[in-house]
């Protein structure tokens, strides 16, 4: 039997990011539509946000210097000029001394006012004059023009991500049409004479195809949109057609089953009658060690385990990486501090991703393994998220800190 030349996690994607430069094409779409889209330029604010000196609070508009030393002993005694209406231009400006006007939270200020003072802090003697028991600094409780956004800002990076939030800065700047990368499409093809749909009633020594659901929703849910070709036997030519068609299609092309070297496995042939063919063959990496990184074209294949556990975590490493790579996407990935539930052991020289179970006991966080099979589905099902173990490390004590990334 064959060996696999196995590479670390950093070698495999330092040489996908080497050898692919397959770039998305872009589409404009409305601003509702570009929910949760990835956006495909810069961005620059055209408009200043605010664009009129705002008060953060209900209170009265004054210029400091006529409050100052203000204090409940010794009341500054202002003229009220006017009560500012939301959405209005006041209609006086203050240039004397001892005037004040009332502006309500978003209100619009005065010109030659430079503050605000609370309504906590001032009393009404009668209904032209206001008593202020407390000083103000210029600028406070004021927003500034442009404080927010200023002209020629970038409000929206290439390759962020269009959340409800982006969505409100973009509409404050009176976007209403947005350029985002397409959503790349991802070809599934799940092989094995072992494998059958999930609608049939497997014989014994027939499973049926889960890869094909749990990679649809994992692209899905990445932003992709998933294209399945079904399942299709262990035979070269029956495979390697699908994955022209595949290629044809698709940006990215999935092969779930067959990347071993059994006698039967025929991914790492169809791969190889590409031109450039298999890069990678091997990962030092558990579970996931037989993955497969071909080139055809401009395109990638990749080549995942038959395996639920190990398809789940090389998607998740490499697949769901490759994917964000394509968009540009820049969100960092922040884990979870926890503490280990038990000792655990594991061999040195490669990676180990732990599917783990989280609770709090006693005020602290505690990641417990979920033990299984690489075969076993419901390791990951039963999981909040995973520890990556590094390959020079031989296990982990209990009561360690580590940290767990959400699956």
């Amino acid at each position: 039997m064959e060996l696999l030349s196995v590479m670390t996690t950093e070698e495999v994607k330092a040489l996908i990011n080497r050898e692919f430069t397959y770039k998305l094409e872009f589409e404009s779409v409305s601003l509702l539509d570009s929910v949760n889209r990835i956006c495909s330029k810069d961005i620059k604010a055209g408009c200043c946000i605010p664009n009129f000196r705002r008060s953060t609070v209900d209170g009265f508009a004054v210029n400091s210097r006529d409050v100052f030393g203000a204090s409940e002993s010794m009341q500054a005694m202002m003229e009220l000029k006017e009560e500012i209406i939301m959405g209005e231009t006041p209609a006086l400006t203050i240039f004397n001394a001892g005037e004040c006007s009332y502006v309500p939270t978003g209100g619009m200020l005065p010109e030659g006012s430079d503050s605000v003072v609370m309504l906590e802090y001032c009393d009404k003697l009668d209904d032209k004059t206001i008593l202020i028991n407390k000083p103000s600094a210029p600028g406070e409780n004021v927003i500034q023009i442009g404080e927010d956004i200023s002209i020629n800002d970038i409000v929206i990076n290439d390759g962020q991500r269009l959340r409800p939030y982006e969505i409100g800065v973009l509409a404050a700047q009176g976007v209403n049409e947005v350029t985002i990368y397409k959503r790349p499409k991802v070809a599934i093809i799940s092989t094995g004479d072992e494998i059958v749909s999930i609608e049939t009633n497997p014989k014994l020594g027939e499973i049926r195809d889960i890869n094909t659901y749990l990679l649809y929703s994992s692209i899905i849910q990445d932003g992709g949109i998933p294209i399945s070709y079904g399942v299709i036997k262990d035979e070269f030519m029956l495979l390697k057609n699908t994955v022209d068609f595949a290629l044809k299609e698709c940006d990215i092309v999935l092969i779930s089953g067959g990347s071993s070297v059994g006698k039967k496995d025929q991914t790492l042939k169809v791969i190889n009658s590409y031109d450039n063919g298999v890069l990678v063959h091997g990962m030092a990496i558990k579970p996931g060690k037989p993955t497969i990184v071909g080139k055809a074209g401009e395109k990638i294949i990749f080549g995942l385990p038959g395996h639920p556990l190990a398809a789940s975590i090389v998607y998740k490493i490499l697949v769901k990486d490759y994917i964000n790579n394509l968009m540009k996407l820049k969100e960092a990935e922040y884990g979870i501090t926890a503490r280990m539930s038990i000792n655990y052991h594991k061999a040195r020289g490669r990676v180990e991703y732990l599917p783990v179970s989280l609770e709090r006991i006693n005020g602290k966080v505690i990641a417990s393994p979920v033990f299984g099979k690489s075969g076993i589905i419901t390791a990951f099902s039963k999981a909040y998220g995973y520890i990556r173990i590094d390959k020079n490390v031989e296990g982990l004590y209990e009561g360690e800190k580590v940290e767990v990334y959400k699956l």
